[in-house]
């Protein structure tokens, strides 16, 4: 009673004050947790005997490999189109013809008056060809005829070495071996016309009005109509340069090309397979395997890749060339393994180990694994099939609030509420 009273005779301000501090004081003392219990809890696991499946991911594009382009150094208007998107054409087959402008004819001439001077040169080549063949028969025969004479063939029909080295004999045996090396050399004369014949056929090909399949398949993407207009194109160089107006895609599977790290080359073998999926198709995921690996590898900016070639194992006609895909090599598969989920292993000191419960108690028991992928790991010895370990360990808080405060507001001070102002 005395500390009020006392109280009492202080300015009302203090009053305000001294009151604000004991509430606050009295606020956090109530609020003060009294005790602080923490709980561990378990996640737990058994570890199974399974397949584990090892892999890794890598992104490319998909191959232009199954389709080729149509190209064309004609100019001029289409007049007329043989074909359309989706139809199924053979090689040589006539796709549009046009009407060619100054500089299309001029072309597709000095392409024509190319291929017949080709077509000269192998005739020609061939006629050589024949009277060669005539000179190696007429000294073959001449050959035959010296060598089985007794002058140089013994009677029991063996060569008589010491007469084969006059010069008679030598010069005979000269000519038809030269008659025979000229005839050799012309049948590669000829080879070489055939291929320049090929080539000078190809050119007109592509400045002729006529535009023709490269190979055989289903046409796509044809931008022509009657009416179009081809310009000429020209390289930097000047020389003439061939434009695109259709694809025509063949029968074959798709191809994706994948890079891989230095790190993951290592492990791909060819036939592995592969699980594949596209931006184009998010629902749908494909199979294929490995067919081929580039190991000499490219370098950009410093890093090396290498290219590595997967064949679907179906094809789709909506898969395009230059799609973006993702690729899952599988690099291993084990069969009967015990497996335990990764977040269960820990290594400490070079020490492998998993977690397991003893009495209620944590604790690692070494172990040795073999393989793992990104979500399972392969125990070869420390654990069984059955056992259990802990993946993860989590804290229960439990909190619970003092009552010690109770006594400043009530019978710490007499035993009455506290009050600032009179009685």
């Amino acid at each position: 009673m005395e500390l009020i009273q006392n109280i009492k005779k202080i300015p009302l301000l203090i009053k305000v004050i001294v009151v604000a501090t004991i509430v606050s004081l009295g606020f956090f003392l109530y609020t003060k947790v009294k005790t602080t219990n923490a709980k561990p809890l378990y996640t737990t696991e058994q570890t199974t005997r399974g397949t584990l499946i090892v892999s890794l991911t890598s992104s490319g594009q998909v191959s232009s490999a199954n389709t080729a382009s149509v190209t064309t150094q004609t100019s001029g208007v289409v007049s007329k189109l043989y074909v359309k998107n989706g139809d199924t054409i053979k090689s040589g087959d006539p796709i549009a013809e046009v009407n060619l402008d100054m500089n299309g004819q001029q072309r597709a001439t000095q392409a024509y008056a190319s291929y017949q001077g080709a077509k000269n040169s192998l005739d020609n080549a061939n006629t050589a060809l024949y009277t060669l063949q005539s000179t190696l028969f007429t000294q073959w025969k001449t050959f035959t005829d010296i060598a089985q004479n007794s002058t140089y063939t013994n009677s029991d029909g063996s060569p008589n070495t010491n007469n084969r080295t006059l010069a008679p004999f030598i010069s005979t045996n000269d000519d038809w071996l030269a008659a025979e090396a000229k005839f050799k050399s012309q049948q590669q004369v000829i080879a070489q016309a055939q291929s320049s014949l090929s080539s000078t056929w190809a050119s007109y090909q592509q400045a002729s009005p006529i535009i023709y399949a490269p190979i055989s398949g289903t046409i796509s993407g044809l931008s022509l109509q009657v009416g179009s207009v081809l310009t000429s194109q020209t390289s930097t160089s000047g020389n003439s340069a061939s434009q695109r107006i259709a694809n025509i895609k063949t029968e074959a599977t798709p191809i994706a090309v994948v890079n891989l790290s230095e790190i993951d080359v290592t492990k791909v073998q060819i036939d592995n397979k592969v699980t594949l999926t596209l931006d184009a198709f998010p629902d749908l995921t494909f199979t294929g395997k490995v067919i081929s690996i580039d190991t000499t590898g490219t370098v950009s900016s410093g890093v090396t890749t290498y290219p590595a070639y997967i064949v679907f194992d179906t094809t789709n006609d909506g898969i395009y060339p230059n799609m973006a895909v993702t690729a899952k090599i599988i690099t291993l598969v084990k069969d009967d393994v015990v497996l335990i989920p990764s977040s269960a292993v820990t290594t400490t000191n070079g020490t492998t180990a998993v977690r397991i419960l003893i009495k209620g108690k944590l604790q690692q028991q070494p172990v040795e694994i073999g393989n793992a992928n990104d979500t399972q790991t392969e125990i070869v010895s420390g654990i069984q099939e059955g056992d259990t370990v802990i993946t993860s360990v989590t804290t229960s808080t439990n909190t619970s609030t003092s009552n010690s405060t109770r006594s400043i507001f009530s019978g710490g001070m007499g035993g009455g509420a506290f009050r600032t102002g009179g009685r």
